[in-house]
């Protein structure tokens, strides 16, 4: 009897533990605990999944990898994936290395990679190299980012058309009620030498910019699975509403991280930031 009440005592223990160092939870829009298997049916059944990140955050890029499985399962050849990591100017290098027409080497040579790209980026390459997936280079070259917000969006018609080419249409919409663009101007008030509108405008053209080749580049009938920062596709906005003013019927699938010291509930303030809220407890590792 004793050896009983000793073997429920510890396996209540652990249990106990586990709960306590538990290291995420999967919320939907509305706060309810879901599965990975309910977040991961949604995205077979969509068009588009735009998976929201923290760049350093281990439990996204794990997931990630999770879901591009999954998907893969599904739509096969007609998955794709796309990158806020890569620029466009870059694309032809990355064409290249997914078809084995360069090696690791030279590709890490000749792109500017993120220093967590080994770690967190790569395995994403990797599946999609042994599985034949075409991969979007869909951001903006971040010089041409940096200097809108320096000297204006009037600067970027001084650019040669290839340069252009690089770029979505410079002229491109803000709507500047949307609640990311305003925190962006909001933030700028505190930060001495900033402007709100030009800071404005530089997040903006990310995003106008990932969403214009994210279509561009969609091949008919297939799917596509873009990671990129959270920022980029909360509440809906940032490349979503970009895709959604040229194609409204959209059938669109939203992924973000968020932090928590407890994530046994979600917090109100991150309720209805995606369709699907991964809350990750604060105290993770991060990859960098």
């Amino acid at each position: 009897m004793k050896q009983t009440i000793y073997l429920l005592v510890f396996i209540f223990s652990l249990s106990a533990s586990a709960q306590k160092v538990k290291s995420y939870q999967i919320y939907n829009s509305k706060g309810k605990k879901v599965s990975f298997k309910k977040m991961s049916k949604d995205a077979q059944n969509t068009e588009f999944v735009f998976f929201g990140e923290y760049h350093d955050n281990p439990i996204s890029h794990w997931l990630q990898l999770e879901i591009l499985s999954v998907m893969h399962q599904k739509y096969g050849s007609d998955l794709q994936l796309g990158f806020e990591m890569f620029e466009q100017d870059q694309q032809e290098v990355l064409n290249k290395y997914i078809a084995k027409k360069i090696n690791s080497k030279e590709f890490e040579n000749e792109m500017r990679l993120w220093p967590n790209h080994k770690t967190d980026y790569k395995p994403l390459l990797d599946f999609a190299i042994e599985n034949e997936l075409n991969c979007i280079a869909s951001n903006i070259p971040r010089r041409y980012a940096s200097l809108l917000f320096k000297k204006g969006r009037d600067t970027l018609y001084t650019l040669s058309d290839e340069e252009k080419s690089w770029i979505c249409p410079l002229d491109f919409k803000i709507d500047t009620t949307l609640s990311q663009y305003a925190s962006i101007s909001k933030m700028a008030v505190h930060m001495e030498g900033m402007s709100g509108a030009d800071l404005m405008e530089a997040q903006a053209i990310k995003d106008a910019t990932m969403a214009y080749f994210t279509l561009k580049n969609r091949k008919e009938n297939s799917v596509v699975l873009h990671i990129n920062g959270a920022f980029h596709s909360d509440y809906f906005q940032g490349i979503m509403w970009y895709i959604q003013q040229e194609k409204p019927d959209a059938e669109i699938v939203t992924i973000s991280t968020v932090s928590q010291a407890n994530v046994s509930k979600l917090e109100k303030e991150h309720k209805g930031r995606a369709d699907y809220i991964i809350c990750v407890d604060e105290d993770m590792t991060s990859t960098h």
